[in-house]
């Protein structure tokens, strides 16, 4: 069922197993071993696809039909202590690039995208750490 669901997920963003792959870290031969059912994503992986899918994980490993996630499902969904709870999960102090009113607006798929580009910085800045090295 995961396998499945993988591609289904990634096909209906128009996205490519590397591109998949770059975003959590891993390499393409990794990503499509999940696609393929011959291996299995850590509890972190499943997070992030879970995450960036806007998902629950119930959904990705075949437990429930119900692919929406409880921020999709809030109507009071609140961009604001979302984009808060990103930037502490990112670590990131300098919030001079944010429109504070803009950040009132962002509906949960815009926070999924913001959320993604997070995780490409921080593996970027990895990758440039271990060029450094």
């Amino acid at each position: 069922m995961l396998k499945n669901r993988l591609i289904s997920l990634r096909k209906s963003k128009n996205k490519t197993q590397q591109e998949l792959a770059d975003l959590l870290g891993i390499s393409r031969p990794a990503y499509t071993a999940y696609e393929r059912g011959n291996r299995n994503p850590d509890y972190e992986t499943l997070s992030k696809l879970a995450d960036y899918y806007g998902v629950t994980t119930d959904y990705l490993l075949g437990r429930s039909d119900n692919h929406y996630n409880e921020v999709n499902e809030n109507k009071d969904f609140d961009s604001i202590q979302e984009i808060n709870r990103l930037l502490d999960k990112y670590e990131i102090d300098d919030m001079s690039f944010f429109d504070i009113e803009k950040w009132k607006s962002m509906s949960p798929e815009q926070i999924r995208e913001l959320e993604s580009y997070f995780q490409y910085l921080v593996q970027k800045s990895k990758e440039l750490e271990e060029q450094d090295k």
